[in-house]
């Protein structure tokens, strides 16, 4: 195990998942006089638990699949056309 990984994985993951609409969602609840902001962060915090374990389940049981594919240039590409796509969208209307 080498956790040199794990303060990029970290960065990477808390810097995306910042003003993303779960967040966003998050905040909402949390600014609900009805809803516990400590019953909030444990929710959220469950929920991405969750969908994070998914996703490495997914992600290891792909990778023994996978591995002759360039899975980080084809998500980078993705990445551009949907960067391009809203400006050129915003551009557009």
């Amino acid at each position: 195990m080498n956790l040199g990984y794990l303060l990029p994985i970290f960065v990477t993951v808390f810097l995306a998942e910042l003003g993303d609409k779960t967040q966003l969602a998050t905040v909402l609840f949390a600014s609900d006089k009805n809803h516990s902001p400590l019953f909030v962060f444990i929710a959220a915090a469950a929920a991405l638990v969750a969908s994070t374990a998914i996703a490495v389940i997914l992600g290891a049981a792909a990778g023994k699949y996978l591995d002759n594919i360039p899975l980080k240039l084809i998500a980078g590409i993705g990445f551009i056309a949907i960067g391009a796509w809203t400006v050129f969208d915003h551009f557009k209307a």
